[in-house]
């Protein structure tokens, strides 16, 4: 058996190495237009910044490493230019000497990945850059170095581009970051992402939002981003809008195409073809929540999607289940991740979904060092089941959003999570771990003992004449900030002041987290009183309302803006 792949990295390469392993007299040859057939791509951005200081780490396979251990063709700065279906061949072109050739298969992967978005203008400038491959590593990295650029604008808030943020600043370059949607990192919801913004404001990256480049030019040594609202000036930019999936060799060869032109594939990985298979950013998959056809660009499913067509091509039935597209990034010392869909998601898919947020500390409170970390919790009314969840924090963040991703992907619903059992130490949890206390409050909604208002619920509450709103922080608590129209009762207090509430009234209530606030709501309803807790309490209702101000007043530092 013949089996030729196109691209490497993670679904190729992985792919590759797992035919060897099942098949030792497999003839295999992989085409990579790149110089690099397997890298660390998430490790990029942080060879720019020089956390990462040898280029030998980032490049986790060679051609000749290929060879010795499995016997596997690598040809680099090849690329396949054709697919000839009827014939079984492709057609390849040398860039190196520009020599054209064909080369035969018995079965055909596709793996060519996704290509970066690049506004009008963009294209050829020396102070333009993306970040998709190790040759765009080193072109940033070598001009940093060379020309010593004071600024730089980062247009895109996705992955890529926060964590260029952070490694280019810790360079001393004075960082912008710019993009078209209302907050970074589109996989979580905007009241999570607030705490992301404020921590790239108190590090001094300004972040512009609601921006659409409409044209990048360049004159001397200045790069100039057109936005519909004016102009930003730079020393150099760095485009990381977003990517598309390279599927114009699967088009052209007339194989059948998914959303937004990805290759079409059944959960064994095979294309509309027979004997041609794709992975990896490319391919349409399955959201394992929603059930629905998504594109989902993670290293993660790749890697699996690799070894599946292997698995296939030497004669298995493996099959994808799905993505639920599960994620962590680091944003300084701030830790974000998220699993499952997010509310944008749930209305689109028409969910009716519920969400509970909590702050608990990353470990026991009396052990010193804990942190707090916010998570939000979605899940489906009335079945309860998991449907996402977003955690922004420092330690442990990584830890609960793998017990949550774990649970959702075994089916497990969020009345559940309070009976996981879960590994307790003072140096890293708490006897009720934060996945418990979330499965704990779940359990409280279900069982009517909590009802809640929320964040973005607030204008429409204010309109209500016969409304209490009742913060019962401490005394401390309310001298450093209170929302507006909001009565002080602190939760000790609250059995001996109980006569201050009018009677016939709803009372909204809040505290610094929602803890103290859903106690104070189990006295009043005891009372005789109809009460609401505040979802994630005024510590996420002060993120939220900061960002809004914060959003109105943001300009870069250090640039020039014409509006």
């Amino acid at each position: 058996m013949k089996v030729v792949i196109v691209g490497g990295v993670a679904g190729g390469a992985s792919a590759a190495a797992r035919i060897r392993r099942l098949d030792e007299k497999a003839e295999i040859v992989v085409f990579e237009r790149t110089n690099y057939v397997s890298y660390a791509n998430c490790g990029l951005p942080y060879y720019i910044g020089e956390v990462i200081t040898d280029k030998e780490e980032l490049t986790l396979q060679t051609p000749e490493s290929f060879w010795m251990r499995f016997r596997i063709h690598i040809k680099v700065r090849h690329e396949v230019e054709k697919i000839n279906v009827e014939k079984k061949t492709v057609t390849v072109k040398n860039l190196e000497t520009g020599e054209q050739f064909e080369e035969s298969y018995d079965k055909l992967i596709l793996s060519p990945g996704a290509k970066a978005v690049m506004p009008k203008g963009a294209e050829g400038k020396e102070r333009v850059f993306q970040l998709r491959t190790v040759e765009d590593t080193y072109r940033i990295y070598d001009f940093v170095k060379e020309k010593q650029p004071k600024n730089v604008v980062i247009v895109g808030g996705g992955f890529v581009g926060i964590e260029l943020a952070e490694n280019l600043h810790e360079l001393g370059i004075q960082v912008t970051i710019a993009q078209r949607p209302d907050h970074l990192l589109s996989p979580i919801d905007y009241d999570m992402a607030s705490f992301v913004h404020a921590k790239m404001r108190k590090k001094g990256i300004p972040v512009l939002l609601k921006k659409s480049v409409e044209e990048v030019r360049q004159s001397e040594d200045k790069v100039q981003i057109q936005f519909q609202d004016g102009v930003l000036e730079t020393d150099m930019a760095i485009m990381a809008i977003g990517v598309t999936p390279d599927s114009t060799l699967a088009k052209e060869a007339g194989l059948a195409l998914g959303q937004k032109g990805s290759i079409l594939v059944n959960d064994r990985m095979e294309t509309s073809e027979k004997d041609i298979y794709a992975v990896g950013d490319a391919i349409e998959v399955t959201h394992y929540i929603t059930g629905k056809k998504a594109v989902i660009s993670l290293a993660g499913p790749a890697n699996k999607q690799g070894r599946i067509v292997a698995d296939n091509v030497c004669g298995g039935d493996s099959r994808f289940k799905g993505s639920q597209g599960s994620f962590v990034i680091k944003i300084f010392d701030l830790t974000v991740a998220a699993t499952g869909i997010n509310e944008t998601m749930a209305k689109q898919a028409e969910i009716d979904y519920d969400k509970v947020y909590l702050s608990p500390m990353s470990h026991a409170g009396y052990y010193p060092g804990g942190t707090v970390m916010t998570l939000k919790v979605l899940f489906e009314k009335n079945t309860y089941k998991l449907l996402g969840a977003q955690i922004v924090g420092n330690e442990g963040v990584d830890k609960r959003i793998d017990v949550l991703a774990t649970a959702m992907h075994a089916g497990l619903t969020g009345l559940q999570l309070k009976d996981l059992d879960l590994a307790y130490a003072p140096p890293y949890s708490s006897a009720k771990d934060p996945v418990n206390m979330a499965g704990f409050m779940i359990e409280n909604i279900a069982t009517g003992k909590v009802k809640q208002y929320f964040w973005d619920d607030r204008k429409e509450l204010e309109e209500k004449e016969n409304a209490i709103f009742l913060d019962t922080r401490t005394y401390g608590e309310v001298k450093r900030g209170m929302a507006e129209g909001y009565r002080h009762i602190p939760v000790d207090e609250l059995r001996d002041r109980i006569e201050e509430l009018e009677k016939g009234k709803p009372v909204y209530v809040m505290c610094q987290s929602g803890l103290r606030s859903y106690i104070a709501c189990r006295i009043l309803q005891q009372y005789g009183y109809e009460c609401y807790n505040f979802a994630g309490g005024y510590r996420l209702y002060s993120s939220v309302t900061a960002e809004k101000e914060a959003a109105v007043k943001a300009m870069p530092c250090g640039l020039e803006i014409e509006v």
